[in-house]
This record gives C-alpha cells, structure tokens and sequence, in this order.
C-alpha cells in the first residue's frame, strides 16, 4: 500500500473514530507533532553533509549488508562464550 493510500485511510478513520481511540493515536505521536522537523543543531547537519560527501565520492569506508550481519553474528556468539 502507498503512502499517500496509507495517509487518506487515516484521515478517513480519524473522521469517524471514537474519541478514546483518537486520544491513543495521538498519545503515540504527539512527540513527534510537538517537534520541529528536526531539531539538528548546524554542527550536526555540516557532519552529516562532510560524511555524505566522503561516501559519494568513495572515501569513505563502508560496509555492505553481508559484511554488516556477519560482524553482528560474530560479535553475538562471542559474547555467549
């Protein structure tokens, strides 16, 4: 199901859920209602431009997902030894 699908079946429910429901929903989200799009302080948007721009151009070391789950697994069964 798409987003904007998604989106318009909550605005139809919300329309005509009963007001303990609309009250649960709310309760779930109102953190992210109350905050501003974000709230990253300059310093952290130019750390995450600077680190963007050493993946784009290939400085950056990085990892593919095989590579990440094998380190995950491996550090997993070594702490249950």
């Amino acid at each position: 199901m798409t987003t904007a699908a998604i989106r318009k079946k909550l605005t139809d429910y919300l329309k005509v859920a009963d007001e303990q429901k609309v009250k649960a929903i709310y309760t779930m989200v109102k953190d992210e209602i109350d905050t501003d799009t974000n709230d990253w302080s300059p310093a952290f948007i130019k750390e995450l431009d600077r680190r963007r721009k050493e993946v784009v151009n290939g400085s950056a070391q990085t990892y593919s997902w095989e590579e990440t789950k094998k380190a995950a697994l491996g550090r997993v069964k070594s702490k249950k030894k």
